[in-house]
């Protein structure tokens, strides 16, 4: 009796990963589709795809439009899950009330107007695969234990009922506010941050990539118009003068409205926003680690190589000997920069 309970577990879970396929519950994207040469987003760029040979949780941080949900994706097709189910959910765009049965599921008569049956929840659906949850910083406070408990036990409880259901899912979630700050104010739950930043990814601003906007500019253009790509002087020293507080997502505005304004799709500062024209050209400052000179920048190469390193040696599990062939150096020296870092490689198992 016991085996045959088992078999239709596992083929209602079969079940339910077909189903999450065919509702979208899929990634598109690949890092092959990620645009951008910057040496700081090139770092962020490599740290995710050694990041994505693994299961550990992902903090993906960055400004909104900076391409976080890309860069999800293209992390889950390049991880061993990338035939499962990908499930995203935007945690600020769903009423409080709904979170907690969106994300868990609810059962039969958990409120009014609930299906018969219940209904499975999005952990439920990316059974195997990988869950985005986008603007994590938005979830309500105590929503957040629920979560904690779901990362902690591997397991969930439907709105309502009773029946702890597991599951195996990698969680990479992302926000544009500053979580560390929403600790200490007692808006997020340290325990949860903690959990969830086993990894974390930082995205630059696209007025940090400003070398990155001419590709960028090609790349959109391309989407929307299918003849010679020609782009004017002009029209991308405008582009490139510009702060982008919209970042990438703002970018590829900017380049439809352009194409749907002009009467032959030939991109044109006249169809350009007068805001935009009229910006004067700001003085862009590089980072501190490709200019400026003394301790900063030495400690700004540190953080990203440490970084580098405890990401490598966590995507192989420990394995210090695969951790420096992905890295490109000996084992040696791996270990000689554990020990320069104080780091002890059985904590990164």
């Amino acid at each position: 009796m016991r085996l045959g309970c088992i078999i239709i577990f596992d083929e209602i879970r079969r079940t339910q990963r077909m189903v999450a396929r065919y509702v979208g519950a899929t990634a598109r994207l690949t890092f092959d589709d990620i645009i951008g040469k910057s040496a700081a987003f090139r770092r962020s760029i490599a740290m995710a795809q050694a990041a994505a040979r693994s299961d550990a949780s992902i903090l993906l941080l960055g400004e909104s439009g900076t391409g976080k949900d890309i860069l999800a994706q293209a992390i889950h097709n390049a991880s061993s899950r990338r035939d499962n189910p990908y499930v995203a959910i935007n945690c600020g765009a769903i009423p409080k009330e709904l979170v907690a049965s969106e994300l868990f599921g609810y059962a039969e008569g958990a409120f009014t107007g609930a299906k018969r049956g219940g209904s499975a929840g999005k952990f439920e659906m990316a059974d195997g695969g990988t869950i985005f949850l986008d603007e994590i910083g938005e979830m309500p406070l105590d929503l957040q234990v629920h979560l904690l408990r779901v990362l902690e036990n591997r397991t969930i409880t439907r709105v309502g009922g009773a029946e702890a259901i597991p599951i195996n899912v990698r969680v990479i979630a992302a926000t544009n506010a500053d979580l560390k700050e929403a600790v200490d104010t007692g808006l997020f739950r340290s325990d949860l941050y903690y959990r969830l930043n086993v990894i974390s990814l930082n995205l630059p601003p696209l007025r940090e990539r400003i070398g990155d906007i001419p590709m960028l500019i090609r790349h959109f253009y391309s989407q929307y118009f299918d003849g010679q790509i020609v782009i004017p002087e002009d029209y991308e020293e405008i582009l490139c003068r510009y702060s982008w507080p919209g970042n990438i997502r703002e970018l590829r505005n900017i380049i439809e409205r352009t194409v749907s304004l002009s009467p032959d799709k030939r991109l044109r500062v006249d169809y350009l926003p007068p805001d935009l024209v009229k910006t004067k050209k700001p003085v862009h400052k590089a980072p501190a680690s490709e200019t400026s000179p003394g301790q900063k920048s030495i400690t700004t190469v540190r953080d990203a190589e440490k970084e580098a390193l405890i990401a490598s040696i966590i995507s192989n599990q420990g394995n210090i000997t695969k951790a420096a062939k992905d890295l490109g150096i000996a084992r040696v020296t791996v270990y000689r920069k554990l020990k320069a870092y104080g780091i002890d490689p059985e904590d990164l198992k």
